[in-house]
């Protein structure tokens, strides 16, 4: 039997970097457009605002805390939601697929691809200038582990986006106080690059990815195989894929959510610790647009939640949510979702005891 001959990765030649280089900068121009016009220019107004009144508006959450459950609240919470996020979710979709299609898939495996905590170091620092909520950044996400970005890296943007996001510290210091954001920071960067970087250990063979040999190859032939295609139709397949695979499970898990929003914050609970369990588990399912856990805490906090349970709802609201998890069963293992969701929990429930004795 003929032993087939190792074939070694293509090497890289001057016209390839170029190509490489065009391709990256394509991407940064279209990501910082939309970001100015989305995210950017927005916040800095809203900043402004902050600054000036001590507040960022009002909450999100139905005010009735004695409303059942009920399609007319479920139509209500969604409704304001999308409206408040519905240019970042496009962004992020149309992000998400254009990874896909524009980044090289053998930079994106040399930058962001190993195991290791430089890839994620760098994939959670690539999250800051997103300042996406978790289901906004949570395309980006997946469209990076279909390139085979490591674990670690993908979830450090997608935790990172919300929970290290430069502007919603910026307005949690003039709203509520310095040391929320102290107490936001120091957990977050745990959060983003400590529970990313253990993912990677926990991922199962399927989640990790191939060795890197046989990655770098892979990354080869899948550049190589791109070039064979027109980019529209490349772009067009995977945006498709994109909203198919993200979309119902989105629609559907905010509605059920926003119906049953009054049952989900017991603030007659006040403080202590089963005040501090409950809010960290409701935060790290429930969904809400960018910086809304500020007004959200505002608002229990003077209907006589605690400062500990109002710490854990500040760590774990904004990281992750039951419609983000859902948008990254594709991309994630079972195991690898099931411990970012305890470990956010757990992180919000230390970080509620640490807050019930610090603010």
């Amino acid at each position: 039997m003929a032993v087939k001959p190792h074939v070694q990765p293509s090497q890289p030649t001057g016209k390839d970097n170029l190509k490489t280089a065009a391709l990256i900068a394509i991407f940064l121009i279209i990501a910082i457009a939309g970001l100015t016009y989305v995210k950017w220019w927005p916040y800095y107004n809203k900043a402004i605002h902050a600054a000036l009144t001590r507040s960022i508006g009002a909450s999100i959450l139905n005010p009735d805390t004695t409303a059942s459950p009920s399609w007319g609240l479920a139509i209500g919470y969604a409704t304001a939601y999308f409206k408040s996020v519905w240019k970042a979710a496009l962004l992020g979709i149309l992000l998400g697929s254009l990874v896909q299609v524009l980044l090289p898939s053998k930079w994106l495996y040399r930058v962001l691809g190993r195991s290791s905590f430089r890839s994620t170091l760098l994939g959670g620092t690539a999250s800051l200038p997103g300042m996406m909520c978790s289901c906004c950044a949570a395309p980006v996400a997946a469209g990076f582990r279909r390139r085979n970005v490591s674990v670690g890296a993908a979830l450090a943007f997608w935790i990172g986006n919300p929970v290290l996001n430069p502007a919603t510290l910026i307005f949690m210091t003039f709203v509520l106080s310095w040391k929320f954001t102290l107490l936001r920071v120091v957990f977050g960067l745990i959060l983003t690059f400590g529970v990313s970087h253990l993912a990677n250990r926990i991922a199962d063979r399927k989640d990790s990815g191939p060795a890197p040999e046989a990655a770098v190859a892979a990354a080869d032939a899948i550049g190589q195989d791109e070039e064979s295609r027109p980019f529209l139709l490349r772009w067009l397949k995977s945006l498709g894929f994109m909203i198919l695979n993200v979309v119902p499970a989105y629609l559907i898990s905010v509605l059920l959510l926003g119906a049953f929003q009054n049952k989900l914050f017991p603030v007659s609970l006040g403080s202590g610790i089963i005040a501090i369990i409950v809010f960290a588990v409701v935060g790290a399912l429930f969904v809400i647009p960018t910086a809304a856990e500020i007004p959200i805490i505002q608002s229990f906090t003077a209907m006589g939640l605690g400062m500990g349970p109002a710490a854990a709802l500040l760590l774990t609201l904004p990281a992750i949510s039951l419609p983000s998890l859902l948008m990254l069963t594709r991309s994630f293992s079972r195991a690898t979702l099931l411990f970012v969701l305890g470990s956010v929990v757990l992180i919000g429930i230390v970080g509620g005891l640490a807050g019930s004795i610090l603010l």
